[in-house]
């Protein structure tokens, strides 16, 4: 199992910024995918950044530019730099590990943290 512990989530006016951070432990071994997932009210959760171990790193087109993701392999973190917030990024967000063990992928989740951005 592993565990994922999500901070820094908060309440920011429009064009503020925050800093998620999410701390892996536990089973970390074979950690492939590290990233960062939001839900909105009504809405299904969606991708907001993810990185491989290789350090490939994939945006939704809606952050591009205004969110930064990083991640520290010897530590085990993976964090969300977000500036330039706008109401529409207010969602709960939820971190995320992959582990792939012989060919087959498995999800982790953290609790959530919620952001609240106010117009």
């Amino acid at each position: 199992q592993v565990q994922l512990v999500e901070s820094g989530g908060g309440l920011v006016q429009t064009g503020g910024s925050l800093r998620l951070s999410c701390a892996a432990s536990g089973n970390i071994f074979n950690i492939n995918v590290m990233g960062w997932y939001r839900q909105a009210p009504g809405k299904q959760r969606e991708l907001v950044a993810k990185t491989t171990n290789g350090g490939h790193t994939n945006y939704a087109d809606s952050v591009k530019g205004r969110f930064t993701l990083s991640r520290d392999n010897a530590k085990n973190t993976v964090d969300l730099q977000m500036n330039s917030l706008k109401p529409e990024d207010t969602a709960v967000y939820y971190c995320t590990a992959v582990k792939i063990v012989a060919g087959t992928a498995y999800s982790y989740w953290g609790q959530g943290t919620q952001v609240t951005v106010s117009s």
